[in-house]
């Protein structure tokens, strides 16, 4: 099963999403598919393999298009017509791929293609397939799909300006007696180009509606305009029409074409207002850098990031972006990971290291080795997670697909009867005004703000949620973790550090805790156990210069021995130390408090003599304590589960500020506690470290894996906290809130401005007295009302989420 994301070009309202959404589930093979409007992207699950030419076909038939890419390239190696054609059938094969034309003559290959799903290394890996090189000649590789969007932002700027100053001079001849200017001929002459000129995107889409009996938002606007223009089309050269039957004829070429002035207006400012939404996308695709600096037989040679392999040897200089994701295998550096985190304070990175690709070496250069390239890299799943849950519909968006499916037919009944009823019952000239409530009726519904109300703030929600570190799958998760009523919290890794740490130091009176501390870690640092280390690197913070052991073994059972200084030095459990002869008189007392605070103890002995004991414990992480009180604050119960002890779990509970938890808990037990909890009649959260919580993550109504780096379960998990703090769940949790009180705001005013607009637009206010609604007035409404929808979505962006 594959998912493919197509650009659509030429959608106008929700009614169009719902055709190419009809028309593609149609297709034999297709499991799913799922358009969003404001990213104007149709998501499609395939159970097969399906010819692309196929899916390209069936969203033109529906009157619709395809955005595709045209990119020239050097193709170098070429010798013969033979070699041409290898060529153009390795660049053929690829899904993606629309056209391909390779000429010997100039060495170039140009291909048409379609940028989301493929692209320049797919071309590379296939032409060096065949033993040819392929270059891109003198320009960096560019998002030819925005591209696309840009050129098509562009024409309807054209279209608006030259339709806005002919609407000008028609207005000033309508309403004035200007000589010339005011003559019905000058004025169809110049509202012509705007009708069929400047509205011709509005006919295009029209036309493709109607030849497969539907009708969308262009319908509306084509049937209204077009009445206008008409009428007065036959006011201007057939008057006799209306003369004979004793009526004067008028024209209102002025209201046609500032209608479509208007609705082109409408269209430039939803245009500028969407890309803004899809601004933190293109943030993380700019975080990829374009070239590496890679250590090839003995030479540093820069080459294009897209022909880095695994295992190779690259050179990272102070300023740089890091190419790919791997390993520091030479030098020191400060390493700015904000575009994976969110944080903004630089990390200390060591040979050994994990990094990532994207993240900036602020200071120091190293050598590093790549171990996750392409599409496998932690910034590459990032982009393609939040283009998924972008791409993805809301439960509560169900709504309004449903009113969206019938709008335009309902508002075209409506303008019907209003038509017929100002005709038969209203006053004189009843065919004028008739005609001027039944245009603003369908120039007034705009079914585009239904359209536009959910996917801009999901686009805006998730775009923010990536910034801070938060990766929602799909909008479902993101509208759901706003009903958490519960959060299911795994004890390590998640409330506490996940690593044992150094907490207590008990001396003798032989020996102060400086010197213990010194003699135990120059000891521990021959030894890989994690107990060992956690006294190791107290020292090393310390900055104590350790001694060199002699002799040194590790006993089993938990223990290690060696000589200092010819002193044997004993470091282990107690009952280890009790079997070596090892007399503990008088540090019961302590070996028990630290084991009723959850801690182990380690105890020191020189030459068969107790020195000290260590106690050290999983600690909880700073901030811990300060997002459980903000979850409770939200309302919501905190639950803890662990493997410990009850004695450990209580501890750790205390001091995280949970009152209830499951201890010892298996791992494969995680999923009853999670059952239980659901029992309860309560919407469940699981936080976990993403790894061996997975069936738990995906038994709870939202699962939250929480990690660094590529250690996070993305696919166990609804959310993602890139950050290893909880406070990120307390932020992901108000960013739901937030975006689903975006959504609900959308929803009602796009439902209100068509409730109030509709009956206002039919006449219903000269029922008591008022004016009738001008078209003009109504079509600037209109345009309005989806501008202000997509205005109120990037709202999202400036909102808090501490």
């Amino acid at each position: 099963m594959e998912t493919i994301t197509i650009p659509v070009k030429g959608m106008t309202c929700a009614a169009c999403v719902r055709a190419v959404e009809n028309g593609l589930r149609k297709l034999d093979g297709v499991k799913d598919v799922s358009v969003n409007f404001a990213s104007e992207k149709a998501t499609i699950v395939l159970e097969r393999d399906i010819p692309l030419d196929e899916i390209i076909r069936t969203i033109r038939d529906e009157g619709y298009d395809v955005a595709t890419a045209k990119q020239e390239f050097v193709v170098k190696g070429m010798t013969c017509a033979a070699c041409v054609g290898a060529v153009e059938r390795a660049l053929g094969g690829i899904y993606g791929v629309i056209d391909r034309n390779v000429n010997l003559a100039t060495e170039k290959a140009s291909v048409e293609y379609i940028p989301t799903i493929t692209g320049l290394g797919d071309f590379k890996k296939a032409v060096s397939g065949q033993g040819y090189e392929l270059e891109v000649p003198g320009e960096d590789f560019v998002d030819r799909e925005r591209e696309s969007r840009e050129k098509d932002y562009r024409d309807i700027k054209r279209r608006f300006v030259i339709s806005a100053i002919l609407s000008v001079i028609i207005l000033a001849g309508s309403v004035t007696s200007i000589p010339l200017l005011s003559s019905p001929f000058v004025l169809f002459l110049l509202a012509t180009p705007v009708q069929f000129w400047a509205g011709l995107r509005f006919y295009k889409a029209a036309w493709a509606a109607m030849k497969h009996f539907t009708t969308n938002m262009s319908t509306l606007v084509v049937v209204g305009t077009s009445s206008a223009y008409l009428y007065s089309l036959v006011g201007t050269f057939f008057p006799w029409v209306f003369t004979r039957s004793g009526l004067t004829p008028h024209v209102y070429y002025d209201t046609s074409a500032i209608i479509i002035t208007l609705i082109l207006l409408g269209r430039l400012l939803e245009a500028r207002a969407k890309g803004r939404t899809s601004e933190a996308m293109r943030k993380l695709i700019g975080l990829q850098p374009k070239t590496a600096r890679v250590i090839r037989d003995d030479q540093t040679v820069e080459i294009p990031i897209d022909e880095v392999q695994p295992g190779e040897t690259i050179i990272v200089r102070p300023g740089e972006k890091i190419p790919v994701d791997g390993i520091i295998t030479d030098g020191h550096s400060s390493v700015d990971e904000s575009m994976l985190t969110g944080e903004s304070i630089p990390v200390e990175k060591s040979p050994g290291e994990q990094v990532y690709g994207g993240a900036i070496n602020r200071a120091g250069g190293f050598r590093m080795e790549a171990t996750k390239v392409g599409k496998d890299t932690a910034l590459a799943q990032i982009i393609r997670l939040v283009e998924e849950a972008q791409g993805s519909k809301a439960p509560i968006q169900r709504l309004a697909d449903r009113v969206a499916s019938i709008f335009v037919p309902v508002v075209m009944s409506i303008a019907t009867v209003t038509f017929l009823i100002w005709y038969f019952f209203g006053p004189e000239p009843a065919f004028t005004r008739a005609m001027m409530n039944f245009i603003a009726v369908l120039i007034i519904a705009c079914p585009c703000a239904l359209g536009l109300a959910t996917p801009t703030a999901i686009m805006v929600g998730t775009g923010k949620g990536a910034e801070k570190g938060i990766l929602i799958r799909d909008a479902e998760a993101l509208e759901t973790a706003h009903r958490i009523q519960a959060v299911l919290l795994d004890k390590t890794g998640t409330i506490t550090e996940g690593r044992p740490r150094l907490t207590d130091i008990i001396t003798t009176d032989s020996v102060d805790k400086e010197s213990l501390l010194r003699l135990s870690a120059s000891v521990e640092q021959a030894s890989e156990h994690p107990l060992s280390e956690a006294i190791t690197e107290e020292a090393r913070r310390a900055g104590m210069d350790l001694l060199d052991p002699e002799g040194f073994e590790a006993i089993p059972g938990g223990g290690v021995r060696a000589y200092i200084r010819g002193s044997e030095i004993m470091i282990g459990n107690p009952s280890l130390l009790e079997r070596e002869g090892v007399r503990l008189d008088g540090i019961d007392p302590e070996i028990q408090r630290l084991s009723s605070e959850g801690k182990t103890a380690v105890i020191v002995s020189v030459d068969g003599k107790v020195n000290g004991i260590f106690g050290i414990a999983d600690t909880i992480k700073e901030d811990s304590r300060e997002a459980v009180e903000a979850l409770k604050a939200m309302g919501i119960e905190v639950v803890m589960l662990t493997g410990d002890n009850r004695k450990v779990a209580e501890s750790i509970a205390s001091a995280a500020g949970i009152e209830r938890f499951f201890a010892e808990v298996l791992p494969d037990q995680k999923v009853k506690a999670v059952k239980d909890l659901k029992q309860e009649g309560k919407l469940v959260a699981m936080v976990g470290d993403g790894i061996n919580d997975a069936p738990a993550l995906a038994e709870a109504d939202v699962g939250i894996a929480i990690g660094t780096g590529t250690d996070i379960a993305i696919e166990a998990s609804d959310i993602t906290l890139i950050k290893g703090r909880l406070k990120s769940v307390v932020e992901a949790i108000r960013l739901s809130k937030l975006t689903l009180r975006t959504i609900k705001q959308n929803l009602f005013w796009a439902f209100i401005y068509n409730i109030i607009g509709i009956p206002i637009a039919a006449g219903l206010l000269s029922l008591f007295g008022g004016p009738l609604l001008n078209p003009v007035f109504a079509s600037a409404a209109m345009a309005f009302s989806s501008v202000s929808v997509v205005t109120n979505s990037l709202r999202l962006r400036n909102k808090d989420l501490r």
